[in-house]
């Protein structure tokens, strides 16, 4: 039996064809990655990702397929962020003449590929004592802020998906209190987790401390900043070590990244293991290894003795959505 599955980005679009048996996924039989732009829905560039597979795509052994994808995604319908794509499971099903179509969003995507990766996909920053199917949780900082919690389903984990970015910011420090007090000026009452945790997050952290008089701006850094992506350029020169204002920027998203992850796995108690995912987490990995990050997650004053026995991990994989697509298709 085979299933199609796909990493469907607002740039670029990874499909795969591959083969599976007892529900676990076999020989990749055909992979492409596609520029999104050049197509003006997924239903076309899949259509033609399916001709190109030739004698290699047996119909009667396909089974279905499952595109997670960057957008949001309501029953069957789902959107791309970034561009017009507007896409409904049904109609792809008919269209393409597959029996059954899954649109899932990307970052489900990505918890339901945590199953599919081995030790050397992942960084462990705490060992904790894991718990056969207990609730894990998932969290990424990106663009946005992802989570997800990962549910037990007899045989595997389901995803059950979480706006939980989106909670009110809670400051565990003199400095974070600033952060957030600044920030409720900015944004004019609100401000949420993202606003602090996520690619944007560390550059509104850096412009806060560089405002307030926390530390002063670098001619170096303003330079890369505006003639770049600005998270990047912090991003870069705080690993680096070449900036302190950078460095205390990142000290301050590490500690809110920690304790969000930390809220997160305590709201389910997430013995089944915390999941660090997202495109910033490989990118700053020595930060995140310090002990910083776990400091954080582990300080709940009474709850305390809980958080160290969970499980926290680091996923570097990055093509844990693609793997976790594909392990949905094999289960529609």
């Amino acid at each position: 039996m085979s299933i199609i599955a796909g990493d469907i980005g607002g740039t670029k679009t990874l499909l795969q064809l591959a083969d599976f048996k007892g529900g676990k996924i076999g020989d990749v039989i055909y992979e492409h990655r596609y520029v999104s732009a050049d197509y003006a829905n997924l239903a076309p560039m899949v259509q033609e990702f399916m001709q190109t597979c030739g004698d290699k795509l047996d119909m009667s052994q396909l089974t279905g397929a499952c595109f997670g994808i960057a957008g949001p995604v309501a029953g069957k319908k789902a959107w791309v962020t970034n561009l017009s794509w507007e896409m409904d499971a049904d109609d792809m099903a008919r269209t393409l003449g597959i029996p059954v179509v899954r649109l899932i969003n990307d970052f489900a995507a990505v918890g339901y590929g945590i199953e599919a990766l081995g030790e050397n996909d992942m960084v462990t920053l705490q060992e904790g004592t894991a718990i056969n199917g207990a609730p894990g949780v998932l969290i990424g900082a990106g663009t946005g802020l992802g989570q997800g919690i990962l549910a037990w389903a007899g045989d595997h984990y389901e995803v059950l998906a979480s706006e939980g970015g989106h909670a009110d910011f809670a400051p565990n420090n003199d400095l974070e209190m600033d952060l957030l007090a600044h920030l409720m000026k900015r944004f004019e009452g609100h401000v949420s987790y993202e606003r602090v945790c996520c690619g944007r997050g560390l550059v509104n952290i850096y412009e806060f401390m560089r405002d307030t008089g926390v530390g002063n701006e670098s001619d170096a850094l303003k330079a890369a900043m505006e003639s770049g992506d600005p998270a990047a350029a912090v991003s870069i020169a705080a690993c680096e070590g070449t900036d302190p204002l950078a460095e205390k920027a990142m000290e301050t998203f590490i500690n809110i990244y920690g304790a969000q992850a930390g809220n997160l796995a305590l709201t389910c108690l997430a013995y089944g293991g915390a999941y660090v995912a997202g495109g910033i987490a490989p990118k700053i990995i020595d930060k995140l290894t310090d002990g910083k990050f776990i400091e954080s997650f582990n300080a709940k004053g009474r709850m305390s003795k809980l958080m160290v026995n969970m499980p926290v991990k680091v996923v570097t994989n990055a093509r844990v959505g693609l793997l976790g697509a594909a392990l949905a298709a094999t289960r529609l």
